[in-house]
């Protein structure tokens, strides 16, 4: 009788702990799509790791407008640092520089080369995974950054050191701390600050 117990027992346990084909589904679905979303949001988490978060935060019509006001009478080769998305070097190239954008997240590296690739206007364009810290400025002769309030004093340094004579800077959302700017456009969060090296 026991036995029989016993066998009727684990017959049961058994039954109750095997998976059903949709709770497998369910479970192995669930932790796979955690880990993707964990993989993609890697790249967006990190930055506030860094000495300086850089969040990414695009650009909006007004600021482009601003920039494209600041930039308005100048040519050559132009620089946009933390170019996120691209859309700072695209319509940079669009105004006709041979436009650059230096950004540490790789997927917005990739979408913006994507981006590149698939419009024709766009071929000039480059986008480098790197640095800001490391980066050269001095091919530049104009250079735009969406930055922090914390890196802004750091980056005019590198600016002054790097840039050569007469490198126009705009700088958006936040003003470079001791440049005195030539022009400012705009106002609020979509204010965009004019500067020009002289040394």
């Amino acid at each position: 009788m026991d036995i029989e117990l016993e066998i009727a027992k684990n017959t049961e346990y058994k039954r109750l702990s095997k998976l059903s084909p949709v709770g497998k589904v369910l479970i192995y679905g669930t932790g796979g799509l955690a880990i993707g979303v964990s993989v993609i949001c890697i790249p967006f988490v990190s930055p506030a790791f860094r000495k300086f978060c850089l969040p990414y935060v695009p650009a909006t019509t007004e600021q482009l407008l601003g920039v494209c006001h600041a930039l308005k009478g100048r040519s050559g080769r132009l620089l946009d640092v933390g170019s996120g998305d691209g859309r700072i070097v695209f319509t940079a190239a669009k105004l006709g520089f041979k436009a650059v954008g230096v950004e540490l997240n790789p997927i917005l590296v990739l979408y913006s080369r994507i981006s590149a690739l698939l419009n024709k206007q766009y071929n000039e364009t480059r986008f480098y995974r790197k640095n800001l810290w490391t980066f050269n400025l001095l091919p530049y002769n104009n250079i735009v950054i969406f930055g922090v309030e914390q890196m802004m004093m750091e980056f005019e340094k590198k600016l002054l050191q790097e840039a050569s004579d007469g490198t126009v800077v705009v700088a958006c959302r936040f003003p470079l701390p001791n440049m005195v700017p030539i022009e400012t456009i705009g106002h609020g969060v979509d204010t965009v600050w004019k500067y020009e090296i002289k040394k």
